[in-house]
């Protein structure tokens, strides 16, 4: 009887093994093969599937400052990859695991993919008998597209279109291939199967499910996309967002669309997308707070801006808010900047500026708009450092707007140069011209004022040591003791003052320098040593010029510093009031022969800008008289020869420029600068204008430091990059660089 059972149970195992064969056209076969396909194998690899798209969704950044990509993924140009699959007999089955180990979700899921066809296909007589095979194939093409290997994904879609045209599934599987076609720039094969698609089922028979519809439009807008067709994005992400079945997808798409809006300037159209999206409960935050940042960007400047403050404070209070703190305290700023709250203003790009996890990019704008602020306000010093900070935070060279702050950076730094040089060489001559009586009184006065800032700094440092504000390495239990009783903070109190006034013996007049000791350690003494000079009145006595020749010199310089700024400051900046500052103070102050004329001709420019006649007539006076010959004097007596001289005839600029170009061959470059700064006012629009540019850079470059060569020979590159000589400065630049 045992026996019996037992060879009853080998034959219907042996029965159900053969029935459960792929090549048996059975009831048996089929529904075992679809229903372990399907809650087997490709239940695991649409899990890992799944697992890799929200990675995406996770992990992409996203830029918001710029118009969102449709998908949020970048794949690599010419990417090869190589597949690290055994697609032969067996595959998934055997081996070492660790030799064929899948570093990607998508990989895996690729991997089951391939396991569902390699083991449970059952194509018979020319007819796939497995209910799930076009699933398998359908997300065997997904994971290629994820994985860049786009031909292979065509390859995949093609074969469930060719073979399983009745599937469910067949138009998101065209809605794939079109996807691909567009990563492969065929998008217009892509659009015209997406329209055939869209269209042949838009009757009333063959309704395409919403979903399916979404995510068609939502493929045929990123098909628009790189034919810049700007107005059919515009129309199908309107057609995708209907319906919002897919939440990620479909806040994704609403953010483009408002932003698209915005970028043509239509912002009332744009809030009323992204209110639209701030509204929708199941979009993922990120872009609901987003949306908000937006509809405060487009804000007006009306009464509007109140509640929208309100409404960003709001949020900076709200702590899950956090990780946005930099983009919320930045909109704060903007809002009150264009409400004219300039203080308040710096107050909140300042507090952008210390969030935690802030974005570089947004630094670079935070920055930008302090830099801005400050150098509408004249205070040059600091708009300067606000520039340089986006350009140490930024790698974006080639980008625009980091380019054009480049530029206005350089500008300011040779405006600062200049005006440091006016002060220093103010100072000195003011001082060289003292009595010996007077300088010593001054310097002494000097010393006691820094010997009493570094005395109330010492003095800081200690109390803050004394209170256990300042750590310096003290132990936790030192901490907060009174400053006598706490070993640590008394030794180091000690070391402080030795630094600052040397090894002193405990008597009257103990800061007197000639009361310093010599240390034992060799480093005190030098550090003392070194301290002690700004303590000592012959250090600054003995550094007063006392030559009439250094004297002329650094008079010169800052003639020649003043004449700089206020070119700077008139064609640069357009700051007529400070050029005419500068420009005045020079001319008082009885300037080399060769910049009286230039001297004049710009005051003369800037006054009949400002409406003042009659400063305007002193300087043109000056010029009929001192110098009737010159091209200026013409265009004083003829003005209407000044829209002549925009359009010089060639022949005469070309005359001036040979001239010019003899007296660089024959090394007078400084007077070669000095004839083309007097050349350039006059011919404003000539053809050869970027040659005078360009010599006049060569000509710095033979005389001057390698730093101002390469900054005006970037000058011509940038201003002047579609001409011949722009480029021959970029290839010297290049040059320079390396």
């Amino acid at each position: 009887m045992k026996n019996t059972q037992k060879i009853l149970v080998i034959l219907i195992l042996f029965v159900a093994i053969y029935s459960c064969s792929t090549k048996k056209n059975t009831i048996i076969s089929r529904n075992y093969h679809a229903l372990t396909t399907k809650y087997n194998v490709l239940f695991n690899g649409k899990q890992a599937f799944k697992e890799g798209i929200d990675g995406i969704n996770e992990g992409y950044k996203d830029d918001y400052f710029e118009i969102l990509p449709i998908e949020p993924v970048e794949f690599q140009e010419d990417k090869i990859v190589i597949p690290k699959f055994n697609n032969g007999p067996g595959a998934g089955f055997g081996g070492n695991d660790n030799d064929n180990k899948t570093s990607t979700p998508f990989e895996k899921s690729e991997e089951k993919a391939v396991k569902a066809i390699q083991l449970h296909k059952m194509n018979i007589d020319g007819i796939e008998r497995n209910s799930q095979m076009d699933e398998a194939y359908l997300l065997l093409g997904k994971d290629r597209y994820y994985s860049q290997r786009f031909i292979p994904a065509i390859e995949a879609f093609n074969y469930v279109i060719l073979n399983y045209p009745n599937a469910s599934l067949i138009s998101e599987t065209k809605i794939w291939r079109a996807k691909t076609n567009v990563r492969l720039d065929n998008e217009e094969f892509a659009i015209e199967s997406l329209k055939l698609l869209l269209q042949a089922n838009d009757s009333v028979e063959k309704n395409l499910p919403e979903e399916i519809k979404e995510k068609g439009h939502t493929a045929l807008a990123m098909a628009y996309t790189k034919t810049d067709s700007l107005q059919k994005v515009k129309k199908h992400l309107q057609l995708a967002t209907r319906t919002l079945n897919d939440e990620y997808q479909a806040a994704r798409n609403l953010f483009i669309l408002g932003q698209l809006y915005a970028s043509e300037n239509k912002k009332d159209s744009a809030n009323v997308v992204f209110r639209r999206l701030a509204n929708f409960k199941k979009a993922p935050y990120k872009y609901k707070i987003h949306a908000r940042l937006e509809i405060a960007k487009n804000s007006e400047k009306d009464s509007s801006i109140v509640s929208l403050i309100d409404d960003m404070k709001k949020l900076i209070k709200d702590r899950d808010n956090r990780p946005f703190l930099d983009e919320l305290n930045y909109q704060v700023g903007f809002l009150h900047e264009k409400n004219d709250s300039l203080q308040q203003a710096i107050a909140y790009y300042n507090s952008s500026l210390r969030s935690k996890n802030g974005g570089d990019k947004q630094k670079t704008y935070t920055y930008e708009k302090l830099g801005n602020i400050y150098f509408k306000q004249d205070a040059y010093q600091k708009a300067s450092s606000y520039y340089d900070s986006v350009l140490q935070v930024t790698n974006d060279t080639l980008d625009i707007r980091i380019r054009r702050i480049k530029r206005k950076y350089k500008n300011l730094a040779s405006l600062i140069k200049f005006e440091d040089v006016v002060t220093e060489n103010d100072s000195i001559i003011k001082i060289a011209s003292l009595s010996k009586e007077e300088q010593t009184a001054f310097f002494e006065n000097y010393i006691e004022k820094i010997k009493k800032a570094d005395e109330d700094a010492a003095q800081l440092r200690l109390n803050q040591i004394a209170f256990g504000n300042v750590s310096n390495g003290l132990n936790a239990a030192d901490k907060g003791k009174w400053y006598f009783y706490n070993n640590q903070s008394l030794s180091f109190g000690k070391t402080e003052f030795q630094k600052i006034w040397g090894a002193r013996r405990l008597e009257d007049n103990w800061r007197w320098s000639e009361k310093a000791t010599i240390g034992s350690a060799l480093q005190d003494s030098t550090q003392v040593s070194k301290t002690n000079l700004k303590y000592d009145l012959d250090t600054y006595l003995n550094a007063i010029p006392t030559e009439q020749v250094v004297i002329d010199s650094l008079v010169i310089d800052r003639n020649q510093a003043l004449y700089e700024l206020g070119l700077i400051y008139k064609e640069q900046f357009k700051n007529q009031n400070l050029a005419k500052q500068r420009l005045e103070r020079v001319a008082s102050l009885n300037p080399n022969k060769e910049l009286i004329l230039p001297i004049n001709w710009h005051l003369y420019q800037i006054y009949t800008n400002l409406g003042e006649a009659q400063n305007a007539e002193k300087h043109k006076n000056v010029i009929l008289t001192k110098y009737p010959e010159t091209k200026f004097a013409q265009i004083i007596l003829n003005p209407e020869i000044q829209f002549e001289e925009e359009q010089i005839e060639e022949t005469e600029v070309e005359k001036t420029y040979k001239e010019i170009y003899y007296l660089y061959k024959e090394d007078k470059f400084e007077d070669v600068i000095t004839k083309i700064d007097a050349t350039l006012p006059t011919i404003p629009n000539a053809d050869l204008l970027p040659k005078f540019e360009l010599l006049k850079a060569l000509a710095i470059g033979k005389f001057q430091d390698k730093e101002t060569y390469k900054t005006a020979l970037e000058y011509v590159a940038v201003n002047y990059g579609n001409t011949e000589e722009g480029k021959k400065a970029k290839a010297i630049v290049i040059q320079l660089t390396k």
